[in-house]
């Protein structure tokens, strides 16, 4: 986050928006495969934990820590998806990954200002 202003800039709005959007794709889905529900619960509340951590200003001085656990986070739903359905993509779980895929990497841009 920008030390010397409280403004968010475009990284990291789209890191806020990218973020509650696969948040909320996984709650949707989790009630398309009751099997799984507490799965996708699960990690919805995991992406919006660490998306608040991550502008927390209680938290600022771990900020690079929280950056590099979301990235982790994200990566290993990524892999998560790909060891539960193969390599079929159906477009929802395409759209998906393709949004975790650009929130990793607008989480390292924001990490190296």
């Amino acid at each position: 986050m920008n030390t010397s202003s409280s403004k968010l800039d475009s990284t990291q709005i789209g890191i806020i928006v990218l973020t509650a959007a696969t948040a909320a794709i996984h709650f949707f889905v989790a009630y398309i495969f009751p099997s799984m529900r507490t799965l996708f619960i699960l990690n919805g509340l995991g992406y919006l934990a660490l998306l608040t951590a991550y502008f927390l200003p209680q938290l600022r001085n771990a900020r690079n820590l929280v950056r590099w656990a979301l990235i982790a986070f994200t990566a290993i739903t990524i892999v998560g998806y790909f060891v539960v359905n193969g390599v079929k993509m159906d477009p929802l779980g395409l759209i998906t990954k393709l949004i975790e895929v650009v929130l990793i990497f607008l989480l390292w841009k924001d990490g190296r200002k």
